[in-house]
């Protein structure tokens, strides 16, 4: 039996369950042999590249950090010289801080410019290889070295970047997301993205055993839970619109994802009730933008007949800070600002706060109840006796 042949070689040193070695994989035997790969240091660069040996069975070039994008757009421009454009692919690979730090500049030239380029982010969701610091797409309430639980902290208080929408922003014809658990729609993507001519960027979920702190043999486990349970939607977006979505039939809590990773045990320690609520709503929004599960719909109008109540001291937790949703209260009802510019970090001109009651502070402001028409209402607020 002819096996196929894969084009990312195996005997590299990537660690036991390695999410990005699979999706790598995926990604250069899809693409085909007639591409060229730049790779920004990473953890991918290491564990396949130890001199003198290559696992790489395609043309491959070492990037620095920040600049995989750039080196993409020059080795197309010379395709084009060439008279080779169409016929070679190029495709640049980072991990999540190559992407949506380090290197977010020369993702954003590389779109702007129109290189036809497949751009690949491996969302590991940390600086791995340089010890496993926070990135702009490391979750909230992850633990890292630079982001620690304690005392004070509840480990990354900063929400996921949306680096999809920003690609997309940026003029990317076609975006899309994906999971290692999902290997076929992976590789289905990557033919796809590369039937477009021009920018293309692929966000693709791949779990760190070693920077998650869980077990080697749960990554497809621990990727498939993160789409289940709409922490990490699953979705295609052609010239700037959502063209198709992975369905959640039933989406599962987020504790299932979160309690086979050490990198959130702290938050199953007491006191750490509320942020396991607070990224519950962000998979829930999740669910409810997207349009990922049918019965999440359902649910949320079942609740909205039936309005949460809110006391004072439960609006609080609301208080547009750190990442948490922005609520106020205004004459019994409570509204969700959080998408609002005019409450950034949760202050409105500094004298009014999200997480407070402003009907009495607000009287003399009758204009309010028209802003106020346009934001989703989330509650009411209890009374006193009530």
């Amino acid at each position: 039996m002819n096996m196929p042949r894969n084009l990312l070689a195996p005997g590299h040193t990537a660690c036991a369950g390695c999410g990005q070695a699979l999706a790598a994989r995926l990604v250069v035997n899809a693409a085909g042999p007639d591409i060229i790969v730049t790779n920004a240091t990473g953890c991918l660069e290491v564990f396949t590249s130890l001199s003198p040996m290559s696992s790489w069975e395609v043309p491959w070039i070492h990037s620095l950090f920040e600049n995989s994008a750039a080196i993409a757009s020059g080795v197309e421009v010379a395709l084009k010289a060439l008279g080779k454009s169409g016929k070679v692919r190029v495709l640049a690979f980072g991990g999540d801080g190559g992407t949506a730090d380090i290197g977010l500049q020369a993702l954003s030239g590389m779109i702007e410019r129109g290189h036809d380029i497949l751009y690949v982010c491996y969302d590991n969701e940390a600086y791995m290889n340089t010890g496993v610091q926070r990135s702009g797409l490391t979750p909230m309430f992850a633990r890292t070295t630079t982001s620690p639980s304690g005392k004070v902290w509840w480990g990354n208080f900063r929400p996921k970047k949306d680096m999809p929408a920003i690609a997309a922003a940026n003029g990317a014809l076609y975006v899309a997301t994906a999971s290692v658990a999902y290997p076929r729609d992976l590789m289905k993507k990557v033919k796809k993205a590369l039937t477009f001519e021009g920018p293309k960027y692929i966000q693709i979920h791949v779990p760190c055993p070693l920077g998650w702190a869980h077990e080697p043999s749960l990554t497809p486990r621990i990727a498939k839970l993160a789409v289940e349970t709409g922490l990490y939607p699953i979705f295609e977006m052609e010239n700037g619109k959502i063209t198709r979505v992975r369905k959640v039939k039933n989406p599962k809590p987020v504790t299932e994802y979160l309690k086979l990773q050490k990198r959130f045990r702290h938050l199953f320690k007491p006191g750490g009730e509320k942020e396991i609520e607070i990224l519950q709503e962000i998979a829930n929004e999740n669910l409810r933008r997207y349009g990922i599960s049918d019965s999440f719909a359902q649910a949320k109008e079942e609740k909205e007949e039936k309005m949460k109540k809110f006391t004072l001291e439960e609006l609080e937790k609301f208080d547009g800070r750190d990442g948490r949703p922005a609520y106020i209260a205004y004459k019994g009802k409570v509204y969700d600002v959080t998408e609002s510019p005019l409450w950034e970090q949760g202050e409105h001109e500094g004298i009014h706060f999200a997480g407070t009651d402003l009907t009495e502070g607000m009287d003399d402001a009758p204009h309010l109840e028209d802003v106020l028409e346009g934001f989703p209402i989330v509650g009411e607020l209890k009374e006193e006796d009530e």
